[in-house]
């Protein structure tokens, strides 16, 4: 059996692309995409005519609207490919308008149902600033399910899990990559994997506090820089994966076990902790790696959307 394999009985496998191409050779559960994937695949000249035609039947409309199109069109072409869950992601230039990503997220919804998926298969993807999970409270409440994205911090997960969000996916790979900036030369990388990798330490103290206390949101560990990572996570509810990364676990033959226990996590003696908004923002404003990250990552997805538009303009 390969890691992949063996990943697959231990935690539910979710592709992290929007190349629905590549998703059968690996058969995962689930499918992830944003703003960045979807550009870089409408620049690979299989996918060039599936933009020309959403364009073209959406020409003179407003480019939000074409761009959700979009969005959902690679959405729908996904879930034939898939048995579960798409992500599609709200604009990022709305992180910080609860109102105006609910509006999106409902849009978003409205142009899934017409094409005939059941809501059920779609999660709604919102970046997890105090805006967005109130957005997601409310849309959780419609029966419209959220994945809160670009999650750095141990306040965004709690207060993700008190807003009853379906899931959250912590950031590995960016909590990874500013501990290594930010230790430079002194860093270690081999003192500094596997468990002691600080990405990694951040979801199993996620995971644990949530199986813990009852909170029923998923944890879908995100954003992997190695293998190394996602092993050290086996048994986290979910991890969404590159291809990249999903072609070395299906090379690998290496042995691979249980890495986070939910039942074990039960009976840890972790406090219960509550953030209201003036505490959430306090905790995430002492915390530099995450609010770096955080804005960095918004700051990306929304440059993104804009290269999305300029080429949506061309097509």
């Amino acid at each position: 059996m390969n890691q992949l394999d063996a990943l697959k009985q231990l935690t539910t496998v979710v592709a992290d692309t929007g190349d629905f191409k590549q998703l059968a050779q690996f058969q995962p559960q689930d499918a992830t995409t944003n703003p960045s994937l979807i550009l870089k695949a409408v620049q690979k000249p299989d996918y060039a005519p599936l933009l020309a035609e959403v364009v073209a039947a959406h020409r003179g409309q407003p480019l939000d609207v074409v761009m959700d199109h979009l969005l959902v069109r690679f959405g729908c072409e996904i879930l034939q490919t898939i048995p579960g869950r798409v992500s599609t992601e709200v604009d990022a230039r709305l992180s910080f308008d609860a109102d105006a990503t609910v509006a999106r997220a409902r849009r978003i919804m409205a142009l899934y149902e017409a094409q005939g998926i059941d809501r059920q298969r779609v999660l709604i993807k919102i970046a997890s600033t105090w805006e967005g999970i109130q957005a997601a409270a409310t849309l959780e409440r419609e029966g419209i399910r959220c994945n809160l994205t670009l999650l750095f911090a141990f306040c965004q997960a709690v207060a993700c899990g008190q807003a009853r969000v379906q899931l959250i996916s912590p950031f590995v790979g960016r909590i990874y990559d500013w501990h290594k900036k930010t230790a430079g030369a002194a860093w270690d990388e081999t003192a500094m994997s596997g468990v002691n990798d600080p990405g990694v330490q951040s979801v199993r103290a996620i995971f644990n506090h949530y199986k813990r206390h009852g909170m029923a949101t998923e944890v879908m560990g995100a954003s992997f820089r190695s293998v190394g990572q996602i092993t050290a996570l086996a048994g986290c509810d979910l991890l969404t994966i590159s291809p990249e990364l999903l072609a070395q676990l299906a090379a690998s033959d290496a042995p691979l076990g249980l890495a986070l226990d939910a039942k074990a996590a039960q009976s840890m003696d972790l406090p219960v902790v509550n953030y209201g908004e003036a505490a959430f923002r306090l905790a995430l404003n002492e915390d530099a790696m995450a609010t770096e990250k955080l804005a960095e990552g918004i700051r990306a997805f929304c440059a993104d959307a804009v290269k999305l538009e300029v080429l949506m303009q061309k097509a």
